[in-house]
């Protein structure tokens, strides 16, 4: 790992529990890992998200704040720290035309297939800008529901498939637990690690990703399609495990150099 340079992460299920604040033993063990390397953040959620779950329970110094990077919403936005605040780097955002129809066919395709669901804790087709997202039991439903609401990823699927019928020219996708994910065409995480490969120079060799769907048709599976070297995950604590050994791995290295 003598060419690592950035540490690439999923959020939920891979940092944190869904849609919740990051555990004091993940936030320490970030702050480990951004003495070493870069550390990318890359999750379908909005930037208050990264907010409220991550960034709130950090205590950087300057230096490890800079070589933190976030991509929300999938790679379809990005954000470094700079003159003291997080700036946006870059956003693909959707039209309001495709947004329409995108909200459209989400919403009657999951009528259709009988998973519009009437109990649910909060919206369930939500305005991320760059990208439209769908949650059947909505956006803050409690992780046990979520959890048990599809559990062998068939209802995502049915539903998936025929969002992406109706929208050929746009970008649908499995998300978190509950949700399907619409972007403009070909942006996805594999266009977000290509955006940050380019950003900061680097090649494929250098970056390290990590994440709880890199199956198939989950949302992280494009990361590890492109080629980048990826570690699969089921819940945070695993991460933790993983990050723990990185870092002594990382810190042992530093030392032989020195």
């Amino acid at each position: 790992m003598n060419d690592l340079r950035v540490v690439a992460f999923d959020l939920d299920d891979t940092l944190a529990i869904s849609k919740s604040q990051i555990d004091r033993r993940m936030a320490d063990l970030l702050g480990h890992l951004l003495t070493e390397v870069d550390v990318l953040i890359i999750s379908g959620g909005r930037f208050e998200q990264f907010q409220s779950q991550v960034l709130a329970h950090l205590d950087l110094t300057g230096e490890q704040r800079d070589r933190l990077h976030l991509m929300p919403t999938c790679g379809t936005r990005y954000y470094r720290w700079s003159a003291g605040d997080w700036r946006l780097v870059y956003a693909e955002d959707l039209s309001e035309a495709d947004k329409a129809r995108v909200v459209t066919a989400l919403t009657e395709s999951a009528q259709a297939l009988g998973l519009w669901e009437s109990r649910t804790w909060g919206d369930i087709v939500e305005d991320r800008g760059s990208q439209i997202t769908f949650s059947a039991l909505g956006q803050s439903a409690p992780p046990a529901e979520k959890y048990g609401w599809d559990p062998d990823g068939s209802k995502k699927k049915k539903l998936r498939d025929a969002v992406a019928a109706k929208l050929p020219d746009l970008e649908v996708r499995g998300g978190g637990s509950t949700s399907i994910d619409v972007t403009r065409k070909g942006v996805d995480k594999a266009y977000g690690m290509r955006k940050l490969l380019e950003h900061l120079d680097l090649k494929i060799d250098n970056v390290l990703f990590v994440g709880d769907r890199l199956d198939v048709g989950g949302n992280d599976y494009p990361v590890k399609a492109m080629g980048i070297r990826s570690v699969a995950v089921t819940r945070w604590e695993e991460t933790a495990d993983y990050v723990e050994t990185l870092v002594d791995d990382l810190v042992k290295q530093r030392a032989e150099r020195a």
